[in-house]
């Protein structure tokens, strides 16, 4: 059962009139539900935030949209679709989350018209990408943003980028793919989104090779964890003696379901779900499933336990335990965490070494 505060929250964010009432909202929804973090199931607890992030994000579109309408007197002129990627399209943002966002719009043959939406959907982006901002949500600093012509484009503009990463599946590109793959329709036409996860996924599906190429980029994090169990900490600077809770714990599963699922065909984007559908699919034992939902919602605790920083009215966080937050309850939930996720990590090699046997066999049979 939701918390009456939470009830109360969505109804102000679904209702907020400016982006003032927002940003102020933002702000008691911090305080609201970090003092509800020990006290909740660390996924329901994450679900419950990310649906606050939702209705925020959106209210600041519908806003924006509606105030460049009427500022330029017409509609919308093609179909669009809002994209989220990174940790918003998996549904696993922080109460400090930051930007990381698209948009997806209809195709064309008009040539007045592709015109027209051009310039509506750049004006568009930079007004949704100012009032996140003030709202609270900063700029993502690898430049993943609907302000970006990479990451704005009709549909045949991001289906020619996808050919071209799958194509040449450099680490770069790689890098891109596996950004794409996590996105998720906020808001406006959910058939653009899933036409190009569809073919994302397809494409991997009937192209094995492809693996190998992802497993590079998503082993690359390690976990923070030495080989006798001790936790591997910063050793230098402000963060010295804490540990990296992003990338030493929660990239890493993240990273190796995200690979699991393009191999088992899922489109899903939530680390949730994903693990839900392996278990479902087959793919993997429950039991062993189970281990990662729990060190999934070991990890969504944690992050949301490391130190924060507010200015300028905006959130963020290096997602650092520091010593001080390193308690030996907390070390010990860390530790169970981090060796699930190196066994995660060991089960994708071995998943993507059966599947390049399985397609090297099929090849020699060819020749034969």
């Amino acid at each position: 059962m939701k918390h009456p505060a939470w009830i109360s929250l969505y109804q102000e964010a679904s209702e907020a009139r400016n982006f003032l009432e927002l940003r102020e909202l933002r702000h008691r929804a911090h305080d609201t539900f970090l003092g509800h973090l020990s006290m909740e199931s660390p996924l329901t607890w994450n679900e419950e935030v990310n649906r606050f992030h939702d209705l925020v994000i959106g209210r600041v579109l519908a806003m924006t949209e509606h105030g460049l309408c009427a500022e330029l007197d017409e509609p919308v002129p093609l179909p669009y679709a809002f994209l989220l990627f990174g940790s918003g399209g998996r549904r696993e943002q922080t109460l400090w989350s930051d930007q990381d966002n698209g948009i997806l719009y209809e195709d064309t043959q008009d040539e007045e018209l592709r015109g027209r939406a051009r310039s509506f959907f750049e004006a568009l982006a930079g007004r949704i990408s100012a009032n996140l901002e003030a709202v609270g949500y900063p700029p993502c600093s690898g430049g993943v943003l609907c302000t970006s012509p990479r990451w704005r484009q009709p549909f045949s503009g991001y289906r020619r980028m996808l050919d071209n990463w799958l194509a040449d599946p450099d680490w770069e590109h790689v890098r891109y793919l596996l950004i794409a793959a996590d996105l998720r329709v906020l808001h406006g036409a959910r058939h653009l989104g899933d036409r190009l996860l569809e073919r994302l996924v397809g494409f991997i599906q009937e192209h094995p090779a492809m693996y190998a190429h992802i497993q590079r980029n998503t082993l690359r994090h390690k976990v923070s964890i030495g080989i006798f169990g001790q936790l591997i900490k910063e050793r230098y600077g402000e963060d010295a003696g804490g540990v990296d809770v992003k990338y030493g714990a929660y990239i890493p599963i993240v990273n190796g379901i995200r690979l699991l699922a393009l191999e088992a065909g899922i489109s899903v984007t939530s680390t949730e779900e994903r693990i839900r559908l392996l278990i479902a699919g087959g793919h993997v034992q429950g039991e062993i499933g189970q281990d990662w939902l729990d060190a999934l919602a070991i990890v969504l605790k944690l992050r949301s336990t490391t130190s924060f920083q507010l200015q300028d009215g905006r959130y963020s966080s290096r997602g650092i335990l520091t010593p001080d937050l390193l308690t030996p309850s907390r070390t010990k939930e860390l530790k169970h965490c981090l060796r699930v996720a190196g066994e995660l990590q060991k089960f994708v090699k071995k998943t993507i070494l059966h599947e390049r046997e399985l397609e090297n066999g099929k090849r020699q049979s060819g020749l034969e």
